[in-house]
């Protein structure tokens, strides 16, 4: 395998920290760039930290001229869509204005690959599933308009400039590093299974089930979860197609099955050995049915497939790293 320079931006955040180890595992060079907004400064173990915001386009580019990456990972992005909805301007000059501050300081440094994350949230609500990369792009919320900017802004620099880009379409990114080293840390926490575990270990009331009568067999929305070791390994595969030649692309990336909201909560009970409560809350603007990805392209292109995906194996791996931020949180507290 060829080996590589990397710089990871938002490398102190969930996917970024995953990504960061994945690359050093494997030999390459790693530097995280993030500002530590919503990032954390322990999860960076696997290169130097650079702390910048991506908006900061001189310093970025000075850092690239340092570290003269062959290619940007970029992670440094806001994902929450109900965020997106109630804050839109928040999501347009981070995601949107981050990315083309990030291009730019590319350009000027002559670093000529990106490997960029997008989202299944593109295509807003499908017209049939699994959704392959052909469907129309046509998000319902802020969020996934800010991701289909940044995948314009990049096919555009690729014309002007011959940077080239593969956009990684994400379906639900889940599940936690199994030796324990990195995981899920938000604040608050919006996402579907650590809420489900934080119910179970009783320290939220309930988990809010945000409908229960879509057009689904169980009444709940349907997502397609992907372990964030099986993203990881995707980026190092969207890179290295890039290193070796490959044009710009745009690729999903899922398992092709579907998991409702109801079978992600007997999934948690199974794993956990507890019950996790629920409450049925008013769908959230801005939630499709059903999003399951269309998995071929990125087995052609990429050679990669989903291999750490079972929902109990993703849920047991998101119980561990539950259980092990709750006892460092006892000691900090204790100390």
């Amino acid at each position: 395998m060829q080996m590589g320079r990397f710089l990871v931006t938002g490398g102190a955040g969930y996917i970024g920290s995953h990504t960061a180890k994945m690359l050093a595992r494997e030999g390459h060079e790693v530097a995280v760039c993030d500002n530590l907004s919503r990032g954390h400064r322990d999860l960076v173990k696997w290169g130097p930290l650079i702390e910048a915001d991506i908006r900061d386009t001189r310093l970025l580019r000075e850092a690239m001229r340092w570290f003269r990456p062959d290619a940007v990972i970029h992670f440094a992005a806001f994902a929450y869509v109900g965020e997106s909805v109630a804050n839109p301007h928040m999501y347009y000059e981070n995601n949107v204005g981050g990315t083309l501050s990030i291009l730019k300081a590319m350009t000027e440094a002559g670093v000529g690959n990106i490997v960029v994350s997008s989202t299944c949230a593109t295509y807003g609500e499908p017209r049939s599933v699994p959704i392959p990369e052909e469907t129309p792009q046509n998000p319902i919320n802020p969020y996934g308009q800010s991701k289909l900017m940044m995948e314009r802004i990049c096919q555009d620099f690729d014309r002007a400039h011959g940077l080239r880009h593969v956009a990684l379409r994400y379906f639900n990114a889940c599940g936690a590093d199994p030796e324990g080293e990195t995981g899920e840390r938000h604040d608050p926490e919006p996402h579907l299974i650590p809420r489900a575990l934080m119910a179970a270990s009783g320290e939220i009331e309930a988990l809010d089930v945000f409908g229960d009568d879509y057009p689904t067999p169980d009444g709940t929305c349907i997502r397609d979860y992907i372990h964030v070791n099986d993203l990881a390994r995707a980026h190092l595969a969207g890179a290295l197609h890039l290193l070796d030649g490959g044009a710009s692309e745009a690729v999903n990336l899922g398992t092709g099955r579907g998991a409702s909201v109801r079978d992600i909560i007997v999934a948690a009970e199974r794993v956990t050995g507890r019950s996790v409560p629920c409450r049925v809350s008013p769908r959230r603007l801005g939630d499709p049915a059903e999003l399951v990805a269309a998995a071929g392209k990125a087995r052609r292109l990429l050679n990669w497939q989903a291999g750490n995906s079972d929902l109990e194996q993703i849920i047991s791996s998101a119980w561990k790293w539950h259980q092990q931020e709750r006892g460092r949180q006892a000691l900090s507290g204790s100390a």
